[in-house]
């Protein structure tokens, strides 16, 4: 772990894996030591199944947390996600723009989104989605639009991956509150944000 932070001060690197369990300093350790010196996106490996351990890691910065054992496919895809997030993040000028609709709260520089004061993880594509949909509230997008949104005009995706995208995120936003309702669908046309 001291070898890690020491090797990542002294020559800058895009990403870093981490271990939960290193030699002279473990992985939370050097993620904390990490994060005062500069903001090089984290993913934490483990083979340890405690769920405080991964809240934690992510609360103190980590970008995101693999469990032993995985793919190496699955590797590969948490990393470009991670590393597209970073990437958007860093092109995003806007100084850290906050967005607030009711009780829907997206924080871009961070890529943090909240219902009602709670945490809702999403994915980049997730979060671009909904950021999409509450920008203009009660107008409604279609999942070409949509497309563009998440994922740019120049890369083809099948509509339908929008339905299920918006599948996901009412699941996840309905985890924190059974009742919330605020992506509506239009059959036919495309979805829209009630909120205010």
């Amino acid at each position: 772990g001291l070898e890690a932070l020491e090797g990542i001060v002294r020559k800058p690197v895009d990403l870093a894996i981490l271990d939960i369990k290193m030699p002279k300093m473990d992985g939370m350790e050097l993620l904390g030591n990490l994060r005062q010196k500069n903001d090089v996106p984290v993913i934490f490996l483990t083979s340890k199944d405690d769920e405080v351990d991964e809240v934690m890691g992510l609360r103190m910065g980590a970008d995101d947390y693999i469990k032993k054992p995985f793919s190496q496919r699955l590797l590969m895809e948490r990393i470009h996600a991670v590393l597209r997030r970073h990437e958007l993040q860093s092109q995003d000028n806007s100084g850290g723009e906050v967005m607030r609709r009711g009780d829907l709260v997206l924080d871009k520089s961070r890529h943090l989104c909240a219902w009602k004061d709670t945490e809702v993880n999403l994915t980049v594509t997730e979060f671009l989605l909904v950021e999409a949909l509450a920008r203009r509230p009660g107008h409604v997008k279609n999942r070409d639009q949509l497309i563009d949104a998440a994922y740019g005009e120049h890369i083809y995706v099948d509509d339908r991956t929008i339905d299920s995208h918006v599948k996901r995120l009412r699941r996840k936003f309905k985890a924190v509150d059974e009742e919330f309702a605020e992506i509506e669908t239009l059959y036919g046309v495309g979805y829209r944000y009630r909120g205010s």
